[in-house]
């Protein structure tokens, strides 16, 4: 057996930099570079590693510089998004606080159902300095360590406590990470020591290997009753998820819904699967869906939901399907959410291999004039609504659907719009016209305040991998922005081009909004100096110091600053043309009026509201909350 004398630490960085994802004709790097931020604990190990590759062969597995590890995997999601799930990025990180600041990455990725391999780095696997800088000691279990907080927020983890281990972890570690049905974060933790450790590897275990997607077929039974389900419908629907996104079948997707006349809402990772002027697309569903959606989706006597989680926010809490009789077909490569719902006819396989099947079964099918009468009617409506909603009003202070309104118009349709958290995830569900597969990416199976540039910026260098020069545009709220910045120090660094839209609404507008709703009359969610008077921040003075377009100009980016006025929209219109005509990075910065909001879809979300309470506004919100439950549904069969 040929060997070669490495440490543990260039022995992974080799191995990953031969891995191979195949889907079909598509062949790519699975692995194409590492995110880092080094501390003792991989300086020496993994650190040195990347230096040593740098200089001797620097395309082996390109390091990138980051400034906060929660945002490296941040990027790796983004990244992945844009490929599709077939390649991700790898992030390292020291021992301790730098591996626990992954943690909420490890979590989002793994909620999402997006891969990234975290390089977490441990303390000493020979105990022998213990205890080191950094290591957290709990008397009735010394062999615990940080890195264990990973265990419940990763699809895969394990820990390199002997340099023999890295072989079947690291193969263990890309075997989950190119599944579509397991995939998510995929965690090998790294003693510091063991990254130093020489060993004699097998030169096989260095050489390139593939990893081709799996794509399974539906089983006959499972089509048949898929089939016979949607036969037997008078009012069918579809609900398609991300799936749908990372298995290509979008074109499939289209040609069964032209072939059927089955109108279609989406999930927030759905989005794209159609062009919004698709004659079958009624936009999103569920919580922030349209009305459109949301009233065909209650009268649906078959549900087929493809590449979908069924979140709280698809299902508007279990109250989106109102038909006592619905049947739900569920098409998803995961049996997890093939069962959801207890549905009896779970297809598991891949979203596009089923939809091509389901097109030849079903060609003779097609719904009935009244109900295609009705599709094209409530569609029609909504497009009357959205159109209304971003028409500008000329307010000193504009809402959030005319900023929704003037960055599409400046946009072009292969732009992407990167989003995660607060209300305009539920503005863009609504309100965006999506025109490209790609173009809608919106962060909403864990909604983490702070993804949105760290994520824009990996989803640019994903594009910037597949040759694609199309723009990245980050909707931003002040509140998401304060959380997590940093990486537009990234962006300046590596000339990575972004474009950013920061909307100020002078605290937390969403849950203000929902606090409102469930009668907490917003305690807590607005931007004020503390009033000592009352101990509260209620009645002080806007936070007026905090000066958030010169904290971005700090980073070295361009900013344009739009002042309160009737002509705000308009000049947010040009400003985001004149960014997208510069090569540099921009920031737009805007204020808005957290009070002026979308057009209701007709959505419900669960959130529990006080039974017992002084406040009246509480009373009433309960009893409000009290009717809306009535029509929350087990959703079984």
């Amino acid at each position: 057996m040929t060997t070669r004398r490495l440490t543990v630490g260039q022995a992974l960085v080799e191995f990953l930099a031969h891995q191979y994802t195949v889907d079909g004709d598509v062949r790519e790097r699975t692995i194409p570079g590492i995110l880092g931020i080094f501390g003792h604990g991989n300086v020496a190990g993994l650190g040195q590693a990347l230096k040593q590759y740098n200089v001797s062969d620097p395309t082996l597995l390109p390091y990138h510089q980051a400034r906060n590890e929660q945002a490296m995997v941040h990027q790796a999601v983004g990244f992945a998004r844009m490929h599709r799930r077939r390649a991700t990025l790898a992030a390292t990180a020291s021992v301790g606080p730098g591996a626990a600041n992954m943690l909420t990455g490890a979590a989002l990725a793994t909620a999402n159902r997006m891969p990234a391999l975290l390089l977490p780095s441990d303390t000493f696997a020979t105990r022998v300095a213990d205890p080191v800088l950094q290591q957290i000691e709990l008397p009735h279990d010394l062999g615990i360590q940080v890195t264990d907080a990973f265990r419940p927020l990763s699809r895969f983890f394990d820990r390199v406590q002997r340099p023999e281990q890295l072989y079947s972890i690291a193969l263990g570690a890309l075997r989950v990470l190119t599944d579509p049905a397991e995939t998510g974060a995929v965690t090998i933790a790294l003693p510091e020591d063991v990254q130093a450790e020489a060993i004699d590897v097998p030169v096989e275990f260095l050489q390139d290997r593939e990893w081709h997607l799996r794509r399974p077929v539906p089983e006959k039974w499972a089509l048949r009753a898929a089939v016979a389900a949607i036969q037997g419908a008078k009012k069918p629907f579809v609900v398609v998820g991300g799936g749908v996104i990372y298995s290509g079948a979008e074109q499939a997707l289209r040609e069964l819904v032209e072939l059927t006349g089955i109108p279609v809402g989406t999930s927030q990772a759905g989005g794209g699967a159609l062009n919004w002027d698709h004659p079958q697309y009624l936009g999103g569903v569920g919580a922030t869906g349209t009305t459109a959606a949301n009233r065909l989706a209650a009268e649906a006597d078959v549900v087929i939901g493809i590449g979908t989680r069924y979140s709280d926010f698809t299902t508007a809490s279990r109250t989106a399907f109102q038909n006592p009789d619905v049947t739900f077909v569920n098409i998803n490569i995961a049996s997890f959410d093939a069962y959801k719902h207890g549905s009896q006819i779970p297809v598991i396989a891949d979203a596009r291999e089923t939809l091509e099947a389901l097109r030849t079964a079903l060609a003779g099918f097609r719904v009935e004039p009244v109900y295609a009468a009705r599709i094209a009617a409530e569609k029609r409506a909504w497009d009357g609504v959205v159109d209304e909603a971003l028409i500008a009003t000329g307010a000193e202070l504009p809402g959030q659907a005319e900023i929704v309104g003037a960055v599409q118009a400046a946009s072009d349709p292969k732009d992407v719009v990167v989003q995660a958290a607060g209300s305009l995830p539920g503005d863009l569900h609504k309100l965006w016209r999506v025109r490209d597969p790609l173009g809608y990416h919106v962060e909403y199976a864990f909604s983490c305040m702070g993804y949105e540039i760290a994520g824009g910026l990996g989803a640019k260098r994903g594009l910037e991998a597949l040759g694609d020069d199309r723009d990245v545009i980050v909707m931003v709220g002040d509140g998401s922005y304060l959380m997590l910045h940093s990486e537009l120090a990234t962006a300046v660094a590596e000339g990575i081009k972004l474009i950013i839209v920061l909307i100020q609404n002078e605290g937390y507008a969403s849950i203000g909004h929902l606090s409102e709703t469930i009668g907490s009359e917003r305690f807590g969610t607005r931007y004020r100096y503390l009033d000592k008077s009352t101990r509260n921040f209620e009645s002080g003075e806007l936070l007026t110091a905090v000066d958030l377009a010169a904290n971005a100009r700090s980073y070295g980016i361009d900013v344009i600053e739009i002042k309160p006025g009737a002509t705000a929209v308009s000049q947010l219109g040009v400003a985001v043309k004149a960014a997208k005509a510069s090569t540099t990075s921009t920031l737009i910065h805007i204020n808005s009026d957290p009070f002026a909001y979308a057009p209701d879809g007709e959505g419900w979300w669960d959130v529990p509201i006080a039974q017992v309470s002084e406040s009246p506004s509480t009373r009433q919100a309960y009893a409000e909350y009290v009717e809306q439950h009535k029509k929350q549904r087990p959703l079984l069969g």
